[in-house]
């Protein structure tokens, strides 16, 4: 019996790793004025390899973004939640998924917690998840989203382009 407490608690310390993407500019295409639909939504047809392989290599793939949109009235939390599905169902059409997503509907000035370049998101999918920060990522294409992943110790790395970004999966994927 105490052997099987002693695995159940060695289970219990097993954390996982994870890839934490900011999402637009890097799942889809940016827009000044915000995707604000799903009509706006312009997927990266690049992308989903990219998750497929660091799937198979165990790593978690998490989303973190700021959706201002929200709180500026440009859009609401229910147009967010069907840009996420159809973000989703492209995934699952090339055989892979996105394990979460966390976002920030707040603007700038109200300086909340979960706003990258604040790590509340990170922390809050840690925890969902059983992350282990220092042998995760948080790749993204503003600097907001590099300082949100050093703030609580996970590697980094702004990308500028696809290539970039196939690049780094490539370098992650050796190590």
């Amino acid at each position: 019996m105490w052997k099987a407490l002693e695995v159940l608690a060695l289970l219990n310390l097993i954390m996982n790793k994870a890839i934490f993407f900011d999402r637009d500019g890097i799942i889809n295409k940016e827009r000044f004025d915000y995707v604000k639909n799903v009509k706006e939504l312009e997927l990266f047809p690049e992308f989903p390899p990219l998750v497929k392989s660091l799937k198979k290599h165990g790593f978690l793939i998490i989303v973190i973004t700021n959706q201002s949109a929200i709180n500026r009235g440009l859009m609401t939390e229910s147009s967010l939640h069907e840009i996420h599905e159809k973000i989703q169902n492209h995934m699952k059409i090339n055989s892979t998924s996105i394990d979460g997503f966390y976002y920030c509907p707040h603007r700038p000035d109200e300086n909340c917690d979960c706003r990258k370049p604040k790590s509340g998101l990170l922390f809050q999918a840690a925890n969902d998840f059983s992350i282990e920060l220092q042998s995760s990522w948080m790749i993204g294409d503003n600097d907001s989203d590099v300082t949100a992943g050093s703030n609580v110790g996970c590697k980094t790395r702004k990308i500028t382009n696809l290539k970039s970004l196939s690049n780094l999966v490539d370098e992650i994927l050796s190590n």
